[in-house]
């Protein structure tokens, strides 16, 4: 396993984040795919050995459970040094706006229902799950702060925004002597990579980590034409998102399974080694251990010049999906 700092924050993270968004109790929560605490604590075992220590969870992913079992896995297995733990916090809901409670009152009481849940008495990086248009920038940033200030978290870092949002709370935060986010984690693969026209170059000029999301695009950049998963016939939401443009999307995966056959190596390995290239540390999810081996594979994968070149030629713009759709307007009710 490789590692890198991420962004100007002291952490060392493996090049692979793994995914908790499969673990859970599939009885609770909106995915009926995901795995039972005993698996979870498997897989999570493995991805250990095999050299992984970031890991990504949300108090939105099965109702807590993906927390709970996550925090204790991790604290059965490893020391809290030799791992990192992201979680995440959604915005206010209805209930909390009209009973006027206030984003550093919703900040305290969400991370505190984490840390429960984890059973621990800090998390290293706090994630902003999706931008919240109905409460000002300003309280968010103050929360976080006073989040970091108590030792409740190391960092911050934010998921599902624009590049102006990531500018505006960090450029806000500087000018106020806040805690500035220092990962994005966004919705970035082979089959969508409109994070490349603002996203990318502002990280790169920031020192702001790349971790993100959906990086297999759902099992659709591991699999061949008429391989199927649990996840693929049942996740309504990457449906959703993918099945619009499955035609353009298809010639791209079409080449890496050409790849992964020249190489000799899984789809997985082709399609997480290009983006490797791009990102700190994609966040992938894993549900069986030949997920996680094939992620920590890709890893020492080297590709050419020619082959990333050969993946990306047929890339066409695609539209905005899921939380980024419709002008930056939330879809209520689904959290990636």
């Amino acid at each position: 396993m490789q590692y890198a700092k991420l962004g100007k924050s002291e952490l060392m993270v493996s090049r692979i984040c793994m995914g908790c968004m499969g673990f859970g109790n599939a009885a609770t929560g909106q995915h009926s795919w995901t795995v039972d605490e005993t698996q979870t604590r498997e897989i999570i075992r493995h991805g250990l050995d095999l050299g992984i220590n970031f890991f990504d969870t949300a108090i939105a992913y099965q109702n807590g459970t993906s927390e709970q079992y996550v925090g204790k896995a991790l604290r059965d297995f490893a020391r809290r040094e030799d791992y990192v733990i992201a979680t995440k916090f959604t915005p206010r809901t209805q209930e909390e706006i009209d009973h006027r409670v206030s984003g550093q009152q919703h900040i305290q009481t969400y991370l505190d229902r984490s840390l429960k849940n984890l059973g621990m008495d800090h998390v290293d990086l706090y994630i902003y799950h999706m931008w919240d248009y109905h409460t000002p920038m300003e309280e968010i940033m103050e929360g976080l702060h006073a989040a970091v200030q108590a030792g409740k978290t190391r960092y911050i870092g934010i998921s599902n925004c624009f590049a102006w949002q990531l500018a505006k709370a960090n450029f806000y935060a500087r000018e106020h002597g806040l805690t500035e986010f220092i990962s994005i984690q966004g919705h970035y693969n082979l089959i969508a990579r409109e994070e490349e026209r603002e996203m990318a170059p502002f990280c790169q000029d920031q020192n702001i980590a790349m971790t993100p999301y959906s990086a297999l695009a759902g099992g659709r950049l591991s699999k061949r034409p008429g391989e199927t998963s649990k996840r693929l016939e049942e996740d309504a939401y990457a449906r959703f998102k993918y099945d619009a443009t499955a035609e353009a999307d298809g010639k791209i995966i079409a080449r890496v399974a050409e790849l992964a056959d020249s190489r000799g190596v899984s789809m997985t390995e082709i399609s997480l080694a290009w983006l490797l290239t791009k990102v700190t540390a994609p966040v992938v999810g894993a549900t069986k251990f030949s997920h996680v081996d094939g992620a920590a594979k890709a890893v020492d994968l080297v590709l050419s010049q020619e082959e990333q070149a050969y993946l990306e030629e047929l890339y066409v713009p695609h539209a905005l999906v899921g939380v980024m759709a419709q002008n930056g307007k939330q879809k209520a009710g689904n959290v990636v």
